[in-house]
């Protein structure tokens, strides 16, 4: 092995997805022992963990020193014994960093949620040794495309933390919480895309034949000008409105939409080893995502804590839906024309979100069995294995 490191483009963070990802790839790659992670990026936590910070710490101060390097350098920093992962969004547009640290080989880590790649955008796909699509509708995508330098490694989860607590401890938990109500998880940063305004909608149907509902977000969006896009939605006449720290309004904007105080509580920003203790008071999690370039991690920790989960079954989330172990939302139908980025983006149906909202809430044994299943499918995707299948599929470049 040539390879002594693996730099990571993009920012550690505890707070969204590429940053868990991260996270838990740099912390993985550590255990590991080698190639050891090399930061390009300063991480951005929102909570102290003592543990975490105390293993990153000399990799974190290597980053600072890196950094002065990449910024003084007269061109392009070259690591002789590094492989780079790349960030790569729509169009597999990378990030500044990745034209200022090249590696002895390149690869791509892309999540995209547009499709019609022109020229330039296949070009630039083909530059990479490789490229690691987040889901296998990503890596369809790239083959239909004839971009045949792709391999598809989903996410994994921190089975440390999500992992189906006793349903005794759970009862116990929400008697102090949430009491008697029968609460719903939304999760995801608010956009089109994430369609929170058919979680939305389906909710206040739902709720007008059982007053015990409550809605439980976490909406909260590091790029909130990206809310914009919402208003896209027909279900939607405005964005929520963004508050003096950066952070949107959330409740607000719900209370806007017909949501009161007592049907809707929003968590603000949350750090990813908070969420266990969120998720065990839940007893339904809603992901009606119109389209998701990975797996979408949230609904993957969901369904590693035993919530039963209703997915929409489109895009990387057919990756999630296998055995009866969630509550697939079966009716899709086309948002954007054939050619057009969002093509691929779907609708699903308010009706089907609301009946499968009803069958969860009137057979509760048969949610809680869901459930179970789904937390058994999740232990076979921890983090510590979907690192090593990303080592393996690079092995002949590392």
């Amino acid at each position: 092995m040539k390879t002594k490191r693996i730099a990571i483009t993009w920012q550690l963070s505890d707070s969204h997805g590429w940053g868990v990802f991260g996270l838990n790839l740099a912390l993985q790659l550590i255990k590991m022992g080698g190639p050891t992670p090399l930061l390009l990026a300063p991480p951005l936590f929102i909570q102290n963990d003592t543990g975490r910070d105390a293993i990153l710490k000399p990799f974190v101060d290597e980053q600072i020193i890196t950094a002065q390097k990449i910024e003084t350098a007269s061109g392009p920093v070259m690591g002789a014994d590094v492989v780079v992962l790349h960030a790569l969004g729509n169009a597999f547009m990378s990030s500044p960093i990745s034209s200022r640290f090249i590696g002895r080989k390149n690869i791509g880590v892309s999540f995209f949620e547009e499709t019609g790649f022109d020229a330039n955008a296949i070009t630039r796909a083909k530059k990479f040794d490789r490229i690691i699509a987040g889901s296998s509708w990503n890596l369809q995508m790239m083959q239909a495309a004839k971009i045949d330098n792709g391999v598809f490694v989903s996410q994994g989860i921190d089975d440390a933390i999500f992992h189906s607590a006793p349903e005794i401890n759970k009862s116990a938990h929400k008697n102090t919480r949430f009491k008697d109500r029968y609460t719903i998880f939304s999760g995801g940063k608010l956009e089109l895309r994430k369609a929170q305004d058919l979680a939305i909608e389906a909710f206040k149907v739902f709720h007008r034949n059982h007053d015990d509902a409550l809605l439980v977000t976490a909406w909260q969006n590091n790029w909130p000008t990206t809310a914009e896009s919402i208003k896209g939605s027909p279900h939607i006449q405005r964005a929520p409105k963004i508050d003096s720290n950066g952070d949107l309004r959330i409740a607000d904007w719900a209370a806007g939409m017909g949501l009161g105080g007592h049907q809707f509580i929003d968590l603000g920003w949350v750090a990813n080893q908070e969420m266990p203790s969120i998720f065990n008071d839940m007893d339904l999690a809603l992901f009606p995502n119109r389209c998701e370039g990975g797996t979408n991690l949230v609904a993957m920790e969901a369904m590693a804590s035993g919530i039963p989960c209703i997915i929409a079954a489109n895009t990387g989330q057919i990756d999630l839906i296998a055995d009866n172990n969630c509550y697939p939302l079966q009716t899709q139908t086309q948002i954007a024309p054939t050619g057009s980025p969002a093509e691929h983006w779907r609708n699903s149906d308010i009706n089907e979100i609301i009946a499968v909202m009803e069958h969860a809430y009137s057979n509760r044994d048969d949610a809680r069995r869901i459930g179970e299943k789904g937390a058994a499918f999740m232990k076979k995707r921890s983090w510590e294995i979907q690192v090593q299948k990303l080592i393996d599929a690079l092995s002949d470049l590392l």
